[in-house]
């Protein structure tokens, strides 16, 4: 079967030039579990978690599709959670560096960043996984220093 490429109009990339223009780049958080696994885990049926589901949804909490389900930015102010970047500069022990940077991959973070200067790493975190991040990293063989700074407003 072969597949055939699209290709945009002018229009349409005129379209999604303005669409980009305007757009607000945003932190999501989706969760990709059944609905079978999240009713399992909270001890209710599934039916049960549709309902909660449901009201989450028309009250702008949730954004769901087929295999997803978003928190929005009103579900995260509910839950107290920060979503800011976090950019967290990492100094590693020039031998350990191949063992450390394999142990830092699999951590929770957005982008990993290898520099020259005094620093090895610049990792980008979001705020609402930052302690756990920074609780695992400090465990990590070879990580020598961690120096965190907190996004607290985006200029452009």
């Amino acid at each position: 079967m072969e597949r055939r490429s699209f290709r945009l109009t002018d229009k349409q990339l005129q379209l999604l030039k303005l669409l980009l223009k305007k757009s607000k780049s945003m932190q999501i958080f989706t969760v990709t579990e059944t609905q079978n696994e999240l009713a399992k885990e909270l001890g209710i049926t599934r039916q049960a978690l549709n309902v909660h589901l449901r009201k989450l949804r028309e009250n702008g909490l949730i954004r769901t599709g087929r295999g997803f389900i978003d928190l929005t930015e009103k579900a995260l102010e509910a839950l107290g959670v920060k979503s800011a970047d976090v950019f967290v500069l990492v100094r590693v022990e020039p031998r350990m560096r191949n063992h450390a940077y394999a142990r830092i991959k699999a951590l929770p973070v957005e982008k990993i960043y290898r520099v020259t200067g005094e620093i090895d790493l610049i990792i980008v975190v979001n705020q609402a996984h930052l302690d756990e991040f920074l609780r695992k990293i400090s465990r990590i063989e070879g990580v020598e220093e961690t120096v965190t700074h907190v996004v607290i407003e985006s200029i452009k």
